[in-house]
């Protein structure tokens, strides 16, 4: 669990880092940055569907899992949790709720978090996770400066999230498969495209109500894959 805990580390203070640099930022500059890290999210989404194998099954989870969120409205239920946050908390950013969900879906869809959970979890050394523990604090960094405070904060998820795929993959590490694990990173390179279509202010997309897609992607590639 040491490379989870270095990774959470990394990204309060890469998001407290940022948060001063916010402070100096003219909009202008504001405005062209989130413009950059919107390009930054396609290219990485880009990057990691790239690769994808079993094109069916990908589309078929994306399918079935956004209407899964859809019906379950996991965005509106995420955007009163958010809501709840700032007013319990007083946090003034007006993108709070962004900043948490944008840093949180760049943080913990990426093929680095499976494979450096399931090494820890079955024993091996947290390598990737400091590796990944290195870039996303340079990240956090930037996206804290635009986004604030939510992006600090996007650590608790992030920890819940890596810890609970750490003690599952003790548990049951041949479940994830190279093709899973494929899949999973496909699936979440398809979500980091629509995240950053919806910073870059192109199209608004409901990303939250499409994460129920990576869970189905992985049970039907262990059912079919």
């Amino acid at each position: 669990m040491i490379g989870t805990l270095v990774n959470t580390a990394a990204v309060i203070g890469g998001g407290v880092i940022g948060l001063l640099l916010k402070k100096r930022m003219p909009e202008r500059i504001t405005t062209i940055y989130f413009q950059a890290i919107g390009l930054f999210t396609l290219a990485i989404g880009a990057s990691m569907a790239v690769e994808m194998q079993h094109i069916l099954i990908v589309v078929s989870s994306l399918a079935i899992g956004s209407l899964l969120g859809e019906w379950i409205d996991i965005e509106q239920g995420a955007e009163r949790l958010s809501n709840r946050i700032k007013h319990r908390f007083r946090i003034g950013s007006e993108k709070f709720s962004e900043g948490l969900v944008t840093a949180f879906l760049l943080f913990c869809v990426g093929s680095l978090t499976i494979l450096g959970t399931i090494q820890e979890g079955t024993g091996g050394s947290p390598d990737l996770l400091y590796t990944k523990s290195l870039m996303d604090f340079f990240s956090a960094i930037l996206l804290a400066s635009a986004f604030g405070v939510g992006v600090a904060l996007s650590a608790v998820p992030l920890f819940l999230f890596q810890a609970s795929l750490t003690l599952l993959a003790g548990y049951a590490g041949s479940f994830f498969t190279e093709d899973i694990i494929l899949g999973l990173t496909s699936v979440g390179g398809i979500l980091l495209i629509g995240l950053g279509i919806n910073i870059l202010g192109i199209q608004k997309i409901r990303v939250m109500n499409m994460l129920p897609s990576l869970v189905v992607v992985a049970l039907l590639l262990w059912l079919f894959g």
